[in-house]
């Protein structure tokens, strides 16, 4: 059930993000379900690789980095799932910032309740 509500979470706010952060469209809701479910995939598979491979940039940069590719990552799951659209770098940046705040704070609500 908590991992039910979180994925509806998430779609409900990449529906919030893109309605927000010009460059970043999504159409429906169907398009969101399936974006979250692709970024949490991602998130959770390519990632923590990723992150790996980049540690010694990331040391240099104080772990601001890893807003880079969480950046790209939101980028490169556009280019895969249709119905969801993002232009660019800067509104990727954006959109995978408040994502991932808005993720954390679910999260973080869930578990208390």
């Amino acid at each position: 059930m908590y991992v039910l509500l979180r994925w509806l979470l998430n779609a409900l706010t990449l529906i919030v993000i893109a309605s927000y952060v010009p460059g970043i469209a999504v159409n429906g809701f169907y398009a969101a379900l399936i974006t979250a479910l692709v970024l949490g995939l991602v998130n959770a598979l390519l990632r923590p690789v990723l992150l790996i491979l980049t540690l010694p940039v990331n040391i240099l940069t104080l772990g601001l980095f890893t807003l880079v590719i969480n950046a790209f990552l939101f980028w490169f799951v556009s280019s895969i799932v249709k119905g969801f659209v993002v232009t660019g770098f800067w509104p990727a940046f954006w959109g995978a910032l408040i994502f991932s705040v808005t993720s954390w704070l679910f999260a973080s609500w869930l578990k208390e309740a």
